[in-house]
């Protein structure tokens, strides 16, 4: 009978032991879980502070008990695995309640202890109102806080998913919000101009939005005089009563009554460093394909493995949910005899901010630079069904490919309907290993209410492929601002599309619709630079002007990207 120990519960390690229990009946499997919730909906807990999730208990996926019942799994909640002894095959539990201590033999051995929040060395952090937000007593003292110290203001630092996700949060309680990020953008799986779409959300909710900007200290200010303490109120509720006096390195000081740090997550790797498995070099714990350690005995999955990267091969750092899951199925595969292997992570995620969606999958631009990967990028914005519909609304999409072959690299979306679906296809079709060419061809789904006869997706294949067959030329939106004398700026817009200071600086307009009539009015000896809205009347514009012998770019995306790209920080 084969014994299988898993540490750690929520995604991976839940995964593993239901799945391994379906493959036999036989194997007496024990699940460690050093906190009181073995499987819980993590990416739910913002959304039970915002409100949006009434009932806590929805939170709660499975109880020992139930996973008793069902699968027939020991599940020991409040025991936590203090060492592993891998001659031996066993491992020292400490129980949590009591202090005591026992060993468990295995056959084999899964770590699933997933990432914890990343703790800055910040002066002032340890006290009563900073929360980090991993389980669900963080959820609960978070809403704690907020109900014994009436809050006002709250703080979030980290522009990722949890800081944005609680930033809505606190919004929808009707708390004066400040988000503070580091980088010049939030969101950083996707690139900055498609975050532009994300900041312009943000500040039209109210939000105070600090880009470029780091904590430096914070200072604990508690109520000098706490008077008639409620019947029953504990001293820890008391010290819930005060505010905080944060210090940017900017030189600003904001009070607040809440702050959250969410500025990211390390793989949890302690005990398997003390086991003298294999760290990688990104800080995670080293497994092959089939989810083994450098022990073939011992399994990793979840956060705190390092996996392989799909579109590089390159070892990762990809904390999400469902690359977990499904790694957790694999290692209960393997250790049964099975050989399945994981086929990589894209990153695929998306997140939801305020009345807008954002995703990606694959590589970002920030990414491919980095790592030295020839790439062409283009843009489309187009209506997420058919725009004489009701309720179409602008899907904004870029695609990464390689030139040379067509290979996709990555894609990124935002807008307030049909994200998620986008990065769906593309992320199956970047799995298939489509080309850009191949995705001309996709047959999608077609009603008014739903989509269009060109989806999106297609759309932005017409123009990768235009670029990949010369048929047409691209200037993007981190180039327009530095032409040489050699080039002209063309807006092809209508006149009134141009009011307000809508252009850019030192162009000539010449409606699309005029243009034939008009060439005369452009110099043949040099470049012209074409822009629309969006980059279809460009490209029209630009066939014209090429197919009359003058040389000529078109603007990938149009005044829309370049707008969002250069607007705002």
């Amino acid at each position: 009978m084969t014994k299988i120990l898993i540490v750690g519960g929520v995604a991976g390690g839940a995964s593993a032991a239901a799945r391994a229990r379906r493959l036999s009946e036989d194997a007496q499997i024990i699940m460690f879980e050093r906190g009181e919730f073995v499987s819980f909906a993590n990416c739910g807990l913002p959304y039970h502070i915002g409100g949006d999730i009434t009932d806590r208990s929805k939170l709660l996926l499975q109880t020992p008990e139930s996973f008793l019942a069902r699968f027939n799994v020991d599940v020991r909640v409040m025991n936590e695995v203090v060492a592993i002894q891998r001659e031996e095959k066993t491992v020292t539990v400490k129980n949590l309640l009591d202090g005591s201590e026992y060993t468990e033999r295995y056959d084999f051995l899964l770590l699933s202890p997933g990432a914890g929040p990343i703790v800055p060395p910040i002066e002032g952090l340890d006290n009563p109102l900073t929360h980090s937000l991993r389980n669900i007593p963080d959820m609960d003292r978070i809403i704690n806080t907020l109900k014994m110290n009436k809050a006002k203001h709250a703080t979030v630092v980290g522009g990722g998913f949890i800081g944005l996700e609680m930033m809505e949060a606190f919004h929808q309680l009707g708390i004066k919000t400040t988000l503070i990020e580091m980088a010049d953008q939030v969101m950083t799986p996707v690139d900055r101009e498609m975050a532009g779409f994300v900041h312009t959300e943000i500040l039209d909710k109210g939000i105070d939005l600090k880009l470029g900007v780091a904590l430096q200290s914070v200072d604990y200010l508690p109520n000098q005089h706490i008077a008639n303490t409620e019947a029953g109120e504990t001293e820890h509720n008391q010290h819930l009563q005060g505010s905080l006096n944060l210090r940017l390195n900017n030189g600003e000081e904001l009070a607040t009554d809440i702050l959250i740090m969410a500025i990211g997550v390390k793989p949890e790797t302690t005990l398997a460093a003390q086991a003298g498995l294999k760290i990688g070099e990104l800080g995670g714990i080293h497994t092959n394909a089939s989810m083994q350690t450098s022990d073939p005995y011992i399994y990793a999955v979840g956060d705190a493995v390092e996996e392989r990267d799909f579109v590089t091969g390159n070892q990762t750092l990809v904390p999400l949910a469902g690359p977990a899951n499904r790694q957790g199925r694999m290692a209960a595969d393997n250790m049964l005899g099975r050989q399945e292997t994981y086929q990589g992570t894209q990153g695929t995620a998306i997140c939801k901010v305020f009345d807008l969606a954002i995703a990606s999958t694959g590589k970002n631009e920030k990414q491919l630079v980095r790592e030295g990967i020839n790439f062409e990028k283009v843009y489309v914005h187009t209506a997420s069904h058919a725009s004489y519909y009701p309720g179409a609304e602008i899907v904004s999409f870029k695609m990464l490919f390689d030139p040379a072959t067509g290979k996709i690299l990555g894609a990124q979306a935002t807008g307030k309907d049909g994200v998620d679906k986008r990065i769906d296809v593309m992320a199956v079709a970047q799995r298939a290993g489509m080309t850009v060419d191949q995705l001309q061809h996709l047959e999608l789904t077609y009603a008014p209410p739903y989509g269009s006869a060109k989806d999106v997706i297609n759309q932005a294949a017409f123009v990768a492929n235009n670029i990949v067959k010369g048929d047409s030329t691209p200037i993007h939106f981190d180039q327009v601002d530095n032409l040489s004398d050699n080039q002209v700026l063309l807006d092809v817009r209508n006149p009134g599309e141009r009011k307000n200071g809508n252009h850019i600086q030192g162009d000539i307009n010449i409606p699309v619709d005029q243009l034939r009539h008009r060439m005369h009015e452009l110099p043949k000896d040099k470049e012209i630079v074409i822009y629309c809205q969006v980059g279809l009347r460009g490209n029209v514009a630009y066939r014209q002007l090429v197919n009359n012998g003058f040389k000529a770019r078109n603007l990938i995306g149009g005044y829309r990207t370049y707008k969002t790209a250069k607007g705002g920080f």
